[in-house]
């Protein structure tokens, strides 16, 4: 992912945003034939410090369920278009319009398993996370044949990140009256993904300096 200087950030508290937003990942492998093959899938995420490790399934007949070995992972989040209009400064500098983002990077390790206890767990462990976010207490349960059964159709597998790349491209190469700016034509725009765009704007310019370096 090509990250200038100015959009470049470590601190991976924002990595933890980005998955706490939405851990629907794309999962980058390589084809036999040579090509990028994705799967685009749910994860379970958990840092402790720099050690970071995904969780997730695949349907069996996925071809991408037969891979182990180096991948990446893409994760999305909130994403708009900026008009140059929005700058106060817009005549003296030429500015241009750009579309701001976040977004992440992982590169490491994957791991399959078939093993039917990991199985459940991950299953499990998916479905207790969703269900409490709608409000609902479908569970999975170990204890059942028809359950079980249902295992027999998924591959699970682990990704173990060796490193990370966050891309944070929220205007901060701006001065901050560009910024502010920025900010307020997004919140009046009537489009939930462009206030989604402004409130992660003001969390990253307000937050401490020593969090970005």
């Amino acid at each position: 992912m090509f990250t200038p200087r100015a959009f470049a950030e470590t601190d991976l508290h924002w990595l933890d945003a980005l998955f706490a937003r939405d851990a629907f990942i794309t999962l980058l492998t390589t084809g036999e034939d040579g090509l990028p093959e994705l799967t685009r899938l749910p994860v379970l995420y958990r840092r402790q410090g720099q050690a970071i490790e995904l969780r997730g399934h695949w349907a069996r007949a996925n071809p991408q369920s037969r891979r182990d070995g180096p991948a990446k992972v893409l994760v999305d989040g909130p994403h708009g278009y900026v008009s140059a209009s929005w700058y106060p400064d817009k005549e003296a500098m030429a500015r241009v319009p750009t579309w701001n983002y976040a977004a992440a990077e992982l590169s490491g390790q994957l791991h399959r398993f078939e093993d039917t206890d990991a199985l459940a767990a991950v299953v499990a462990d998916t479905g207790d996370l969703y269900e409490a976010k709608v409000g609902r207490d479908w569970q999975f349960e170990a204890q059942r044949d028809d359950h079980l059964s249902q295992l027999r159709g998924i591959i699970g597998f682990r990704f173990l990140v060796d490193t990370v790349q966050l891309k944070m491209k929220l205007s901060q190469n701006h001065p901050v009256a560009n910024q502010q700016a920025v900010m307020a034509e997004l919140e009046r725009l009537p489009c939930p993904a462009a206030h989604e765009l402004a409130q992660w704007m003001r969390r990253f310019l307000d937050a401490p300096d020593t969090a970005r370096d």
